[in-house]
């Protein structure tokens, strides 16, 4: 894999990810974050329901968002904006500030799981085929407003990092991880990695 020079991490609170060990690291986030300076990346505010992406066009060579298009609504009413389809917009500006080939990481709670609809600030549900929309080279999010094209690298079901009891003996651990797949799948989240085209 080619090293990138500069990624940014959508909704990165005071710890940016940076999964694909870029030279910089950049973070964008609605809240004002204070120390960001100390922990050596930049950092802009952004309330990217209503706003761009605070950077320039082709900046990047990776952007993510880790439980975080889950915050995003599909549809809203704006003071500034009037009706506008946040979720569409955000995926444009996600496009736009990729370099070409760059490369767009989302790891979000997703449909059936019950982490999606759990917390009461999750207003976008995604399913296994919401990527879908956006890739390929007529994506069908052109008819909402979408621009862009993107190219499936990865799109699969994901389980947030589990923490086994130790004490138990390893025929019940490798009997509870095949109930969970059998049963509930233990795969809350949808991840996808995608390519801008």
């Amino acid at each position: 894999m080619i090293k990138k020079e500069k990624h940014l991490d959508l909704g990165c609170g005071l710890s940016p990810r940076n999964p694909y060990q870029a030279n910089k690291a950049y973070g964008c986030d609605i809240r004002p974050l204070e120390g960001f300076e100390q922990r050596g990346f930049e950092y802009r505010q952004a309330n990217l329901v209503e706003e761009a992406i605070p950077y320039q066009e082709n900046f990047f060579d990776s952007v993510s968002a880790f439980d975080f298009l889950e915050h995003i609504p599909r549809q809203a009413f704006t003071a500034s904006k009037g009706q506008c389809n946040p979720f569409i917009e955000l995926m444009n500006e996600v496009h736009r500030v990729l370099k070409p080939g760059g490369i767009f990481l989302a790891i979000t709670p997703a449909f059936p799981h019950p982490s999606a609809f759990t917390d009461p600030t999750h207003v976008n549900i995604i399913t296994g085929d919401t990527h879908a929309y956006f890739c390929g080279d007529k994506p069908l999010a052109h008819i909402y407003g979408f621009n862009g094209r993107f190219e499936v690298i990865a799109a699969r079901r994901e389980t947030v990092a589990n923490v086994a009891n130790i004490s138990q003996p390893n025929w019940r651990k490798v009997l509870r991880r095949m109930h969970r797949r059998i049963f509930d799948s233990g795969l809350s989240h949808m991840m996808w990695e995608l390519s801008k085209i």
